[in-house]
């Protein structure tokens, strides 16, 4: 009997009957090619069955090639089980950067693409804005490349694309010329003061995030995270839009050691080393929580927020932090910041699924009005029927996989539910 093996935070139990660690790409082809169903796992940080298979399980763990940069495209290629803490410290070291990270360096690359995770800032896209090509092994075994200059019809609806088209060997990614970067905690701003000051508090820096607890009508933490021009003799302000300097290294939550969160007090450091919130070096956590995400219009944003705060009472019992977060519109067909500037509203929860399972309905229910979008790889309780309202390419979508994946061999419950729509 196979040994059952779980996700990153212990929440999810995978169902898989084998599990497959192939180190070639013709190794690969044949698991593909002989298999009925398949799904490709990566750093296992889903907290739902997203990336799960009845039969068959495929980790890309030994797929981990980093090739040099290309100077002329200003891009990278990665094998499909690299991380961005492997990716990073290469890139660095040969003068190059990504335009953004999310909190934790510690997610594949391909999986944080494939469900549009991202990190922070207005003029920030998510993380698989980045992608400039992949590399798929399709249902019949057969080694497919999509470029976004090559490929228009298809590129923008396979790269958010969920697991369901086939098993990404290879990413080309953008870079960027390497920078560095400071960061500044403020503390305690009055939730009411937020709305007269949240476009310019998200415009100050390069990423910020906001973080609250739900609980006193306050921002606890804000952490601007600025970019370090030359000759900049940057000092932080004594006064953050009503909020306080920290005086000392902050973790998000409050109760918690800051020694494996990223440097702050306005030290300048390496991009890889400041636009996480967590350091590569640290577990961020021993997994003890669950999270949830859900990414609004801009427009609504502040309105959502009070709609939030309505349920602080049952909200911030079961709740750690809750994050909010800016991302810049996008292209990108699943992506939940397809043609639209989007805030995101984090929840990371104390792990009591029949307590959050029974919270996450009236959280949806509250963010209905504003078209609130879960994020594809976190837990949430949203109605199949209601993703055809929120995804205008969803037909789309839909005939993208049955042209790459006929048969649906990577089609699983997940897929069958929320893109599908069957039950």
């Amino acid at each position: 009997m196979t040994e059952q093996q779980h996700n990153w935070a212990g929440n999810y139990t995978y169902s898989a009957a084998r599990w497959h660690y192939p180190t070639t790409v013709e190794q690969l082809q044949e698991l593909v090619s002989q298999g009925s169903k398949l799904r490709v796992l990566g750093s296992r940080h889903s907290f739902n069955d997203i990336a799960d298979s009845p039969e068959d399980l495929i980790s890309l763990e030994r797929f981990d090639h980093i090739e040099p940069v290309d100077p002329e495209r200003r891009t990278v290629t990665i094998a499909g089980g690299v991380r961005y803490g492997q990716l990073c410290r290469q890139l660095d070291r040969e003068g190059y950067a990504l335009p953004n990270l999310a909190s934790l360096p510690h997610i594949s690359v391909a999986g944080a693409c494939a469900t549009a995770t991202h990190g922070s800032g207005d003029r920030n896209g998510n993380l698989a804005t980045s992608v400039a090509a992949m590399e798929l092994v399709t249902a019949d075994g057969a080694v497919v490349v999509l470029a976004r200059d090559q490929h228009p019809d298809h590129f923008p609806g396979a790269v958010v694309g969920l697991g369901g088209l086939g098993v990404v060997t290879q990413l080309t990614l953008d870079v960027i010329p390497a920078f560095a970067v400071r960061q500044n905690v403020y503390e305690n701003l009055p939730l009411a003061r937020l709305a007269d000051h949240f476009d310019a508090i998200t415009a100050s820096a390069y990423s910020v995030s906001l973080f609250t607890t739900w609980r006193n009508g306050l921002i606890e933490q804000i952490w601007l995270k600025r970019r370090v021009e030359a000759g900049d003799a940057f000092e932080a302000e004594p006064d953050g839009f009503g909020a306080t300097p920290a005086p000392t290294h902050r973790h998000p939550i409050r109760a918690l050691s800051a020694v494996n969160c990223t440097e702050q007090m306005g030290i300048p450091g390496p991009w890889y080393d400041r636009l996480p919130h967590f350091r590569l070096e640290f577990t961020p956590s021993s997994g003890e929580e669950l999270q949830s995400e859900y990414l609004i219009p801009r427009p609504h944003a502040l309105t959502a927020f009070h709609a939030i705060d309505r349920l602080r009472d049952r909200v911030a019992p079961l709740l750690q932090i809750s994050e909010i977060r800016t991302i810049a519109a996008d292209n990108l067909w699943l992506s939940p910041c397809y043609r639209q500037d989007c805030v995101s509203l984090h929840f990371t929860w104390k792990k009591d699924w029949p307590a959050v399972s029974r919270l996450l309905p009236l959280i949806e229910a509250e963010l209905a009005p504003f078209e609130a979008r879960p994020h594809w790889g976190k837990l949430f309780t949203l109605p199949a029927a209601r993703v055809p309202s929120l995804y205008p390419k969803l037909p789309d979508f839909q005939q993208l996989l049955h042209t790459y994946d006929p048969q649906g061999k990577f089609r699983n419950a997940f897929l069958d539910t929320y893109i599908f729509g069957v039950s």
